[in-house]
């Protein structure tokens, strides 16, 4: 199969589709693999690295869309790149379908097998191809935050692991999954008083034994949200509802009861964002105000680090990527785990959350792909 990975396009995203590595891989399975030039750029991978690996270089986006027939990427296609898309050919990256109706029409529209890293799944119910993100975006979220806290950046001037003789700052984590542990681990790391709300006993239990204690547990209720939105210096945003739109779990009315310059970091900013007054923003102009609120909403929080995250994201991705160019479609067939990530087949939705969200029909992706 020849497999392409076009140089990103979304604002100030410097990961890549296919690492060097990686190509060496789709390379030893006997495929052809077509690399735009410049696209490993952002994580120190010249075209030079990429033709050792045994890759084909092109200039144009184009030429790389127009000779592959799968495409792997990291974000979700922008205008200019589904319109080049086609059926019969296999797009591979995330895409995030719920919260973006635009783009789902330019995927319906072109025929593409679209499947989303998001919803694979894996044996034990988990997201694999979304976890290695998740824990770049749950560390990140405390590393952003932090900074957006200080004074000079609008924030209210916290030092999140206070001094001997002032109390640290508080972190609240709505959410107690691969991106909650994560920015719990940072920001416990930083010596700030952390609470994480969940509404899984069982993951409760699982957290009070993880950080033996240097985090506050707390079941997630109204009230309990309330209380813990209003004393934070910092809310982090991390509730996921597989390939949904993320729950609206702060509203715009509660902004009044937060301290003044607090910080609201929106990690399911990708699903639509958890809170009321979310909307996506860019890491050449990450946060904005709302009603005294500091928002960080930065759609790609990974693409900030790109060396880190763009190999965690291959290591992931890789085995189901070469399952796709070795098998084509027959992979989805024979895999349920890799079937669960197909958003799009031909003109139709194919994951339920996704139709749900749009209110669009969906099909079940075994019989659309029997069709």
């Amino acid at each position: 199969m020849r497999v392409g990975c076009p140089k990103e396009i979304k604002n100030h995203e410097y990961r890549v589709g296919l690492t060097p590595g990686a190509v060496r891989e789709y390379i030893a399975h006997g495929h052809t693999v077509i690399i735009q030039s410049g696209a490993g750029a952002g994580i120190g991978a010249d075209d030079g690295a990429y033709q050792a690996a045994g890759a084909k270089i092109v200039k144009t986006a184009e030429e790389v869309f127009q000779q592959s027939d799968m495409i792997v990427k990291v974000k979700e296609p922008q205008p200019s790149e589904w319109a080049q898309l086609r059926e019969g050919q296999l797009l591979y990256t995330y895409l995030h379908l719920a919260p973006d109706p635009e783009q789902t029409k330019g995927l319906l529209a072109s025929g593409v097998t679209a499947i989303a890293y998001e919803t694979v799944t894996d044996d034990r119910g988990g997201l694999p191809l979304l976890a290695p993100m998740s824990e770049v975006a749950g560390r990140l979220a405390i590393q952003a935050g932090a900074t957006a806290l200080q004074k000079a950046n609008g924030g209210r001037g916290v030092l999140l692991g206070g001094v001997p003789g002032v109390l640290p700052g508080k972190v609240t984590i709505i959410g107690g999954g691969v991106v909650g542990i994560n920015a719990a681990q940072m920001a416990a790391g930083l010596g700030a008083d952390v609470t994480i709300l969940d509404r899984s006993i069982p993951r409760l239990r699982q957290l009070d034994d993880l950080f033996h204690g240097r985090i506050h547990t707390r079941y997630s209720t109204i009230e309990a949200l309330d209380e813990e939105v209003f004393s934070a210096d910092i809310v982090v945003g991390a509730v996921l509802i597989p390939g949904a739109a993320a729950p609206k779990l702060v509203t715009r009315e509660m902004l009044s009861g937060m301290k003044k310059g607090a910080v609201i970091v929106d990690v399911a900013i990708d699903q639509g964002g958890c809170f009321e007054t979310s909307h996506a923003t860019t890491h050449s102009d990450p946060t904005y105000e709302v009603d005294g609120i500091i928002h960080y909403c930065v759609a790609n929080m990974p693409g900030a680090v790109p060396v880190t995250s763009a190999h965690a994201l291959n290591n992931a991705t890789l085995q189901y990527g070469l399952q796709l160019a070795d098998r084509g479609v027959k992979a989805l067939v024979d895999n349920p785990h890799l079937r669960n990530g197909l958003n799009v087949h031909k003109g139709r939705i194919t994951n339920q959350a996704v139709a749900e969200a749009l209110g669009l029909e969906m099909v079940e992706a075994k019989a659309v792909l029997a069709a």
